[in-house]
Formats: structure tokens, C-alpha cells, sequence
């Protein structure tokens, strides 16, 4: 069997289980944080409606945390299975770091889960919240760990090769390398932006329905809130996570915005809205474009040098390119749309001055949100399509190439594994929207009362001791 069948039989085997995976990971660091805002209003103010709301949706958050646990588990076993030459090439950093993910986040994140779900009755209000406070911390600091690796291979830093090995010479700059920054942050926000959307789309489904309306108009409210101000925060980290692609990896800037040749000194490079990137040839087949605004928008500059994708030798440029091209555009499109509709809804909000009896007449604005649930999944998926496929023909950028970092196992091997591994993640999908439709049918317990703080009798000084 070829080694070419079995890199693309371990590639689509990876890509497989991190498409289906991040599924879980970004809700459940949005949701956490969420979960932390609605009990601190409800500690800080006393209103029942708070609580309601933390134990209502948490029950969400375990069940998302849940699988994103189970189906988390293969990647880390291709580590070694189908990618061991990569992991001996630079474990002695990602190994550390996957490491501190596991011990310092996860630990973290899973330790408090338990608490903040059978803790109410159990613990202090207090102690609950610090409960809460500590897996949206985990989950936020796994996010972090992760995306460090992943940015050290996008822009390598601090370490040497030795004997074919990477060697870390400086901690803190293999860590804060390049990417790092936008990395983390852009990812982060989008978990957060998937969770508020997650929560704003049920909550009008429920709106819709006209179930429990005063419940659901306030978690609606909430999430559109910091919505009109994490919609606009994650263009702005777009598009400065864009101008760092184009300044650090330009051959990935380049395939996903198909531009081919290196536009000459004091002209601006065009930039196509659409196109079709063909690779064989070297040219977009046709291509609708608007002159001088790539330079614009990849370096901030009306006439900044945009390197050209046929300006790098054909060996260093990424493959499938029309899949990178239009997987950037349906992220960036939906992160606009966004934008659009937080500020439309906003609006309309200002404008029937947030009365309750004009959101439910809008059905159209409650309709919209609805169908939006699954759009900030897809954009994340889209954005990981762009941040990986873009990286290749390395798997870490400039150090080692892909096809050197693949085991040397029989293909028929990742294939069954590969099977497997999706009859389970079926299961698993399954499972969860069985579960998740019941804790939609049966909606929020709105006779919940929080539990009665108990206040321990001090002994004093007469008491017989």
C-alpha cells in the first residue's frame, strides 16, 4: 500500500474526529460562562428567576460535557497510533502542553462539574458559585492549552532541531509565538458567540412556541446583550487574525483568498468576492474582483504587498484549494450575519422599548434566531477547516511536513479504526439529541426554589463546653 494512501487515510481519520469533537468543547466553555453570569445575578440580586435559569441549563452543559469527554479520547490516541514520528519530532513541547491541558485544565473543569450539578442542596451559595467559577475557569484554560499547541504548530517559536527533534530553548516564546494571541482569542470568543447563540435560538424556539415566555424572554435578553458586543469583537479578531496569516503564512493567505500573483510595488492587489481556484493552472478559472482591496484588507495598507500563490514553489502551496477558498467565505459570512442580526434584533428592541408582547408578535426576528442555532457550528468547523488544511504541506509550519509525520501502519488498519470510530460518533450524536429533545420537551421546573441557606450554631462560652 502506498505511503500516500495511508496519509490520507490518517489525515481524513484525524480530520474526522476534531470536525466531530469541537462540536462539544465550544458550548461547553460558553455555556459555563453563561451558567456564571446567571448565578451571580441571581446570588447578587435574589431573584428566583436567575436560579431557574442556572439549573435549567445546566442540564444542557452535562450533557454536552459528557460527550465531549467520550469523543475527545480517539484523538489523543492517534497521537501515537498514526502520527508517532510527529509525536517524537515535537513532543518534548506539544507532549508538555498536552500534558498541562490534561492536569491543570481538564482536572480542573471535570473536578467542579460535579459540585456545580449535585452541589445546590449540598453546599453553600458561595461554595456553589466558586463551584460554577472554576469549570467555566477549566474549561476557558483547556481552550487555551489547546490552542497553544495548535498555534506553535501554525508559527513555530522558540525551540531548535536537533537530530531531527525539536529542542525548546525558550519556554515563553515557544508559548506566546506569533499566532498565539489571535489564536486564542478568536477561538475563545467563538465559543463564547456559539453558546449566546445556542441559548438566544432556543430561547425564541420557546418564544415561538409561546411556552413560558417570561422565563425564556429574559434568557433571550441576556444572551443578546453580550451578543451586540461579541458579534462585532469577533470580526475585529478576524480580521486581525487575517493580517497575521497573510504576514506569517503567506502561502495560506494567498489559496484562501485565490490570489496568484504578487502585485507589483505602489499598486494594490485585487481581491476576489468569488472565484475558482485552479490549481493545476495556477489562475482562477473566472473570478469576480475589486481592485486594490486585498492589499487593504491583508495588510491594512492601500498598497501593501500581498505574495501570490504562484510565487511560492508549488511543493510549499496547500492543496484543495476551492474547499479553503469557500470555507473561509462561509465563516466570514456568517460572522457578518451575525453582526447584522444582533444589531437588527437590538433595534427592534429599543424600538418596542423590550416589551414582551411585541417580541412574540415578531415571529419572523424569533424565526430568525432559531435557524441560526447550527450557523456558528458550521463557522467554527469552517474555521478550522481553513486554520489546517491552510497549514499543509506542514503539520508544523516550516519544520515538519505531513507526509514525514504519518506511522507507518497498514492502511487497512486506520480504516477500520476510521469506521469504527464514526459508527461510534453516530451513536454518540444520537444520544445526545435523544436526551436533548427530552430536556426540550420537559422545558424549565419554574417551581425550583433555591435552597435555604443553613446557618451553623456557634457555641458560646455558657453552652456547657
Amino acid at each position: 500500500m502506498p505511503v500516500s494512501d495511508v496519509l490520507n487515510l490518517s489525515r481524513a481519520q484525524f480530520a474526522m474526529t476534531a470536525i466531530f469533537h469541537i462540536l462539544w468543547p465550544i458550548l461547553t466553555i460558553s455555556l459555563s460562562a453563561f451558567l456564571l453570569v446567571v448565578e451571580t445575578l441571581w446570588i447578587k440580586t435574589g431573584n428566583v428567576a436567575y436560579y431557574r435559569h442556572a439549573r435549567f441549563w445546566s442540564k444542557l452543559l452535562v450533557l454536552n460535557f459528557a460527550v465531549g469527554v467520550v469523543s475527545g479520547i480517539p484523538m489523543e490516541f492517534q497521537f501515537g497510533t498514526n502520527w508517532a514520528p510527529f509525536s517524537q519530532h515535537s513532543g518534548q513541547f506539544l507532549g508538555n502542553i498536552l500534558g498541562f491541558e490534561g492536569a491543570m485544565a481538564f482536572m480542573l473543569e471535570a473536578g467542579f462539574v460535579g459540585v456545580m450539578m449535585f452541589g445546590w442542596d449540598r453546599v453553600s451559595r458561595g461554595t456553589h458559585l466558586f463551584a460554577t467559577g472554576m469549570v467555566a475557569f477549566g474549561s476557558t484554560l483547556s481552550a487555551f492549552w489547546i490552542m497553544v499547541a495548535n498555534s506553535w504548530m501554525q508559527t513555530p517559536a522558540g525551540v531548535t532541531v536537533v537530530d531531527g527533534k525539536v529542542v525548546v530553548a525558550d519556554y515563553l516564546r515557544a508559548i506566546f509565538n506569533p499566532d498565539m494571541i489571535w489564536g486564542v482569542t478568536h477561538m475563545w470568543v467563538a465559543a463564547i458567540e456559539t453558546g449566546l447563540f445556542v441559548v438566544a435560538g432556543i430561547s425564541a424556539y420557546y418564544l415561538l412556541k409561546r411556552r413560558n415566555p417570561e422565563f425564556f424572554a429574559r434568557s433571550f435578553k441576556l444572551a443578546l446583550w453580550i451578543l451586540v458586543f461579541v458579534a462585532p469583537l469577533q470580526v475585529w479578531l478576524g480580521d486581525s487574525s487575517g493580517v497575521d496569516v497573510f504576514e506569517t503564512q503567506p502561502a495560506k493567505g494567498a489559496a484562501i483568498e485565490g490570489h496568484w500573483h504578487t502585485n507589483p510595488s505602489g499598486q494594490g492587489a485585487s481581491w476576489s468576492l468569488l472565484a475558482w481556484p485552479n490549481q493545476a493552472r495556477q489562475e482562477n478559472d473566472w473570478s469576480i474582483e475589486v481592485p486594490g482591496m486585498l492589499s487593504i484588507l491583508g495588510t491594512h495598507s492601500l498598497t501593501g504587498k500581498v505574495t501570490g500563490l504562484a510565487d511560492i514553489a508549488r511543493e510549499d502551496q496547500p492543496t484543495m484549494l476551492p474547499l479553503l477558498y469557500y470555507a473561509f467565505r462561509v465563516m466570514a459570512g456568517i460572522g457578518f450575519l451575525f453582526v447584522v442580526l444582533a444589531f437588527w434584533t437590538a433595534y427592534v428592541f429599543r424600538k418596542t422599548r423590550g416589551r414582551l408582547s411585541a417580541l412574540l408578535e415578531n415571529r419572523m426576528l424569533l424565526l430568525a434566531w432559531v435557524l441560526c442555532i447550527p450557523l456558528p457550528y458550521i463557522a467554527v468547523e469552517c474555521g478550522w477547516i481553513v486554520r489546517e488544511v491552510g497549514r499543509q504541506p506542514w503539520i508544523v509550519y516550516g519544520l515538519l511536513r505531513t507526509r514525514d509525520a504519518v506511522s507507518a501502519v497498514p492502511a487497512s488498519a486506520v480504516s477500520g479504526s476510521m469506521f469504527m470510530f464514526a459508527a461510534f460518533y453516530v451513536v454518540l450524536f444520537i444520544s445526545f439529541f435523544v436526551f436533548a429533545k427530552k430536556w426540550l420537551k420537559n422545558g424549565p421546573d419554574l417551581t425550583l426554589m433555591p435552597p435555604v441557606e443553613q446557618v451553623r450554631a456557634v457555641p458560646t462560652a455558657h453552652s456547657g463546653y
